[in-house]
């Protein structure tokens, strides 16, 4: 959980409890008395991959700093069907009012490291690595690509700010591979990295002349990455190869044995579906 900035991850729980209650729990409130303690236990209904347990504690914690948390799991472990996770103790109150929050999340996440773990498994035995994009949900940025690594896959930039991508409309906007990079260079730390996404050889060769540090083979057929991995290998051995577009679970296998050194995947974060995961009153 290194990369959850933990002040941050509690401002934003308030406010999505807000969103949820902005004028109070009404249900609750008026069917459930204030010393009502009670336990509920977490179960998974359907196998995968567990990611976003640790939530519960910032959570239930936002709504009564009684509530408490017990998991038999941590996050990473592949669950099944009917299994219970763990149990939830406390006021009532807070728990029903955290209860959507909390399943939401770790529903979420949870078909993200799931997700996460197949495409893991399906380059198994190559040196290619897995990584996720910026296609991502608005507010759980930090949280998705958490779960990406929890099922075995890795991240890419997390914003704008980490590094150069010298996208498409990048290029056409500039004019040129070339030019871009030349005034890119021109400002950035002699410590950052500079990424060109090409569609072609002939941007390949042009990415190459013009220093870049990693290339992107985007939308590419097999054999054009093929041709573009043995021209890249030509020029330099330093240099690291990306593919990247329409990277199905079913296809990632036979593009990693291109020769790639990385496969960016959308579609861990932007079309996964989220894990099944209920909670129920003991």
């Amino acid at each position: 959980m290194k990369q959850i900035n933990e002040i941050y991850l509690k401002k934003r729980i308030r406010e999505w409890l807000h969103e949820d209650m902005p004028y109070g729990d009404i249900t609750s409130e008026y069917a459930i008395e204030d010393d009502n303690i009670g336990r509920v236990s977490v179960i998974a209904k359907e196998d995968g991959i567990i990611c976003g347990l640790f939530l519960a504690k910032y959570i239930f914690e936002a709504c009564n700093s009684d509530i408490a948390s017990d998991f038999m799991v941590e996050d990473g472990a592949y669950i099944k069907r009917g299994q219970e996770l763990g149990t939830i103790m406390g006021p009532m109150k807070g728990i029903l009012q955290g209860e959507r929050l909390f399943l939401n999340l770790l529903q979420r996440l949870s078909g993200i490291a799931t997700a996460s773990s197949k495409y893991k498994e399906a380059i198994k035995g190559f040196h290619t690595r897995i990584v996720d994009t910026r296609k991502t949900t608005p507010g759980l940025r930090d949280l998705e690509k958490y779960a990406v690594k929890v099922g075995g896959c890795h991240n890419h930039r997390f914003s704008l700010s980490d590094g150069v991508m010298l996208k498409d409309n990048h290029i056409r906007a500039s004019g040129s591979i070339k030019s871009a990079l030349v005034s890119i260079k021109e400002q950035i730390p002699h410590t950052m990295k500079v990424e060109v996404e090409t569609e072609n050889l002939e941007g390949v060769r042009e990415a190459i002349g013009a220093g870049a540090d990693i290339i992107m083979l985007d939308n590419m057929s097999r054999k054009e990455m093929v041709d573009a991995v043995s021209l890249i290998r030509e020029k330099s051995a330093h240099i690291t190869i990306e593919a990247s577009g329409n990277m199905t679970l079913e296809r990632v296998r036979d593009v990693a044995k291109t020769g790639v050194d990385v496969i960016s995947v959308g579609a861990i974060t932007h079309s996964v579906t989220a894990l099944d995961i209920s909670m129920k009153y003991l």
